[in-house]
């Protein structure tokens, strides 16, 4: 089965709340890989891979832990060529 990436901009009150170390916290529990990474817009940023259905798990179980901080999302699926990360992890600040 190939790898997809899940991408997804999370807006709302996601910085200050301590929402990419839920976000890792959650991702222990599912084989996936990727980073989670504040955006200087106040946005976060989650980028991660594995299969469809891990991430789609992933997905539902971050919101199940933070949706009272999100207020929207943008998500992105894409095929993943070549693996980009080796496990998951908070990453450093975004610009854009």
């Amino acid at each position: 089965m190939s790898k997809q990436r899940l991408s997804v901009r999370y807006e709302g009150r996601v910085q200050g709340v301590g929402f990419r170390m839920n976000v890792a916290e959650v991702a222990r529990a599912f084989a996936v890989t990727g980073r989670v990474a504040n955006v200087q817009d106040g946005s976060v940023d989650l980028q991660a891979e594995g299969n469809q259905q891990e991430l789609l798990r992933f997905q539902a179980a971050i919101r199940q832990r933070l949706d009272r901080f999100i207020t929207r999302d943008h998500q992105r699926w894409s095929d993943v060529t070549q693996e980009s990360w080796s496990d998951f992890s908070i990453g450093a600040d975004l610009e854009r």
